[in-house]
């Protein structure tokens, strides 16, 4: 048990309580669920990439022992609707092909049987006709007139095409001394979660309800869109989603369409279907973050004043579009200028249809692809101006005294202190002396750089974002959409012991841990006497569709849930214990299981007293009272508000900061990168964990660190995926992650119950750009461009070449 240091829980490096089920092998994950009677699901996913599907004939796999059906794309369009989409001209998108294929591995086929082997083996009964056609796998290529078209409705491969002005950007270049220019290439890459997507449905046809297990740990919008897809309400449709869901990362939020099709499969054949989507699956079809092609602009003063910024993004999301897209290109809308002064601003923005797989959140959500443009092209101006990195962040850094501040583009900066937490950076690598070797390394032919990145943390989504794929005209034609609810239920049994219920299902993150901290501290309990519920069932819990856990809004949003839900439950105890020990409610104070009188500590009352008495003597109550321990929760963020007539919206609640100082050594001759230093600072707002907290941060930097050094989607000209098994995909292990000094700066956030901010995706947004710095001022001496990820030593090697010819 650990120890309880200065009467307070919160702030203190609890172990997580979630640890020993899942290191003794008792996790609970949807793979150990069996249900009576339960069939498998195996799906025929298409060759090509780009085809008709001019006939399919199913008529042997029915003939297959243990064969208990087949759905196919005609029961899909039969059966369901296209996903709705919130661009002007939505594709028809359905949980299976119904035309055409449009990437390779798109489903076309369901087959249910005794065992997935059985299932899998009849698949190879399935015959198909395909007619192909021509593929465009290019972003820049397929927004040409002349591209291979995927949706006849739209006419185009452009799902979304919108202009941006904030602030006055030609006054901007009137005023500056020069303009730098850069284009960037961001990768195709995803999430590795150690469970794949899974999920198990039953139909009831005399209720006609789908009970529905899957592993996404967010699945209240979800819930929504298969829903409306399936055409069936809400409240005949029960998700559950178990303990255990090995990682989400925010791919998961990709798994809605399989939920589709794998209740219709349950619904054709009568039986409850199960299916667990195999690595090979994942890797080729699952979903991944979108690569985006981005032409950026500083306009600069000599002194290192960013004045504006211009940019065109191009954001490819495969062959469909499907929500939460567009919100690729909006969702880091308000933080777009990151941790500058910059007021002015120049957006185009498009969303393109490819050839290939479909996109959905991955962690650090379009602030990835943001920041490697935004970050790189600061460091570009150091080098135009001949200038240090790190003066110029410091050039153009909101100060500590600025805040709250409000972004160009409408974002409420809450809080922070961004030139504190990048001088602690620079300290912990002792930049100017590790300036000085770097030079002498430079004589002695060593390449050595230093990579800085500094960037603001959104957290807790806005919904509102995804609303900018639309005009303010044709927003105001329809139904404002924003917020960012959170729901949660405290409840004392007779004894005292307190029972949460939240919608933040857990990834890992330690959730059950945190959330008996805070309840121990506002009642004056125990942590081991507070139990979390650990199973999501949307019959059982009170919520909206912007409720769950994504956009790391635990912390912020959650944390103002629980403390509400419980300060109403405290509220109700000091009025029990103020008629039972005849004072004033507002004379009653808590300390160690007790409730006594302000300044007679031995005037009190034990938790459980107080309990037993709401539950086994309520007659004792105070007169009108209801009776038992219960209160409930369910609020939003006051910040989350629609987009203004000038496309202005605070699209997250609370931002965080980081600042990443990184030291790296290239071997020319290989390519390979060496650590040398790496300091990350964070500033989370108070720190409620730290040890979840660092964890938090170095699951942050290896998942970077996979995108930056290691990971792609890679496919060839034809369309076919090259990197569908971890014999192509690589990912980084313990080997590959170095030792990193983490430092925290503390500035709470006023709009948080307790000051805490969102942490977890974090260093997800600067560490690729940090490396890719580090890398580019390695290489200077040579004349290296560095302008794209990943920045494997294969392609580093090249890169090398290429400038020495």
């Amino acid at each position: 048990m650990p120890e309880k240091q200065e009467g307070k829980w919160v702030g203190k490096g609890m172990k997580r309580k979630e640890d020993l089920r899942l290191l003794t092998g008792r996790g609970r994950f949807m793979d150990d669920i069996r249900l009576p009677n339960m069939k498998y699901a195996a799906i025929l996913r298409s060759p090509y990439p780009h085809a008709w599907i001019r006939g399919m004939d199913i008529s042997q796999a029915p003939k297959v022992s243990g064969v208990r059906g087949v759905l196919t794309g005609d029961d899909v369009a039969a059966m369901s609707q296209p996903f709705p989409v919130g661009v002007p001209i939505p594709p028809k998108y359905y949980s299976c092909a119904v035309d055409k294929v449009r990437y390779v591995g798109e489903p076309v086929a369901v087959v249910i049987a005794d065992s997935r082997y059985i299932a899998e083996d009849a698949l190879d009964m399935i015959e198909v006709e395909y007619e192909p056609l021509p593929v465009v796998m290019d972003i820049e290529e397929a927004a040409e007139p002349d591209a291979p078209i995927l949706h006849d409705n739209i006419g185009s491969n452009i799902y979304s095409h919108r202009f941006f002005q904030y602030g006055d950007m030609q006054k901007a270049y009137e005023e500056a001394d020069l303009v730098v220019k850069g284009k960037f290439l961001f990768p195709k890459y995803g999430s590795t979660p150690i469970e794949t997507y899974g999920v198990i449905a039953s139909y009831n046809p005399f209720n006609a309800e789908l009970v529905i297990y899957n592993n996404y740990q967010g699945p209240f919008v979800n819930h929504a869109l298969v829903a409306m897809a399936l055409g069936i309400p809400e409240n005949k449709m029960r998700w559950i989603v178990p303990t255990d869901i090995g990682g989400g990362f925010g791919t998961k939020t990709g798994l809605y369409p399989y939920i589709a099709l794998i209740a219709l499969a349950a619904k054709k054949t009568g039986m409850t279907v199960k299916w667990i989507e195999d690595r090979r699956e994942h890797l080729l079809a699952s979903a991944t973050g979108t690569d985006r092609v981005t032409y950026m602009e500083a306009a600069v003063k000599n002194d290192g004043t960013i004045l504006g910024l211009k940019d065109k993004a191009m954001d490819n999301t495969g062959g469909y579009i499907r929500p939460p897209e567009p919100g690729c290109a909006y969702r880091s809308t308000g933080n777009h200028t990151g941790a500058y002064q910059i007021r002015n601003l120049d957006r185009e923005v498009l969303v393109v249809g490819t050839n290939k797989c479909l996109t959905a959140p991955n962690r650090g959500y379009t602030c990835q692809e943001l920041y490697f443009s935004v970050e790189r092209l600061v460091d570009m101006v150091a080098v135009e101006l001949k200038m240090d990195p790190a003066e110029v962040r410091f050039k153009n850094f909101i100060q500590a005294d600025q805040f709250p501040y409000t972004t160009a583009t409408g974002g409420i900066y809450d809080a922070g202190d961004y030139p504190k937490a990048f001088q602690m950076a620079l300290d912990k690598i002792d930049y100017k002396k590790m300036r000085k070797e770097q030079q002498q390394a430079r004589k002695e032919g060593r390449y050595i750089g230093i990579g800085l990145a500094t960037v603001v943390d959104p957290s807790v989504t806005n919904i509102a974002y995804v609303t900018l794929a639309l005009t303010p005209e044709q927003r105001a034609k329809g139904h404002p959409k924003s917020g960012s609810g959170e729901s949660v239920i405290v409840k004392l049994d007779p004894l005292g012991k307190a029972h949460v219920i939240a919608c933040t299902n857990p990834q890992g993150q330690g959730h059950e841990t945190v959330i008996s901290q805070i309840v121990a501290d506002e009642l004056g309990i125990h942590p081991d006497d507070v139990t979390v519920s650990d199973v999501v069932d949307t019959h059982d819990r009170v919520y909206t569709i912007t409720t769950g856990s994504y956009s790391s809004r635990f912390a912020s949003v959650g944390v103002n849930a629980v403390v509400a839900a419980t300060r109403k439950v405290k509220e109700k105890m000091k009025k029990i214990a103020a008629h039972l020990l005849e004072a004033n409610p507002e004379d009653i104070e808590t300390k160690e299981g007790k409730f006594y009188v302000k300044g007679a500590p031995d005037k009190s009352i034990q938790v459980r007293h107080i309990a037993g008495t709401a539950h086994w003597n309520q007659s004792a109550l105070p007169e009108g009272m209801d009776v038992g321990l219960y209160a409930s929760s369910l609020l939003s963020m006051p910040t989350s508000q629609p987009p203004d007539q000038l496309d202005r919206v605070d699209s997250s609640n609370t931002y965080g900061f980081m600042a990443e100082a990184i030291v790296v050594e290239v071997d020319p001759e290989t390519g390979q990168v060496q650590f040398l230093k790496w300091a990350s600072v964070h500033d989370a707002g108070t720190i409620l964990n730290p040890l979840l907290l660092e964890g938090q941060v170095m699951g942050s930097i290896a998942h970077a660190l996979g995108g930056t050094l290691y990971e792609e989607w890679a496919y060839d000209e034809n369309g076919q995926c090259l990197t569908a098994s971890f014999q192509d995909y690589l990912v980084p292990t313990a080997m590959e992650v170095p030792m990193v000094d983490i430092g925290h700066v503390e500035t709470p956030s006023p709009l948080t119950a307790l000051g805490s901010k969102g942490v977890g995706e974090s260093s997800t947004m600067s560490v690729p750009v940090a490396i890719a710095n580090a890398i580019a001022d390695a290489l200077a001496p040579l004349g290296v461009t560095i302008n794209e990820l990943p920045l494997s030593p294969n392609k580093i090697w090249h890169l090398i070449q290429e400038a020495n010819k």
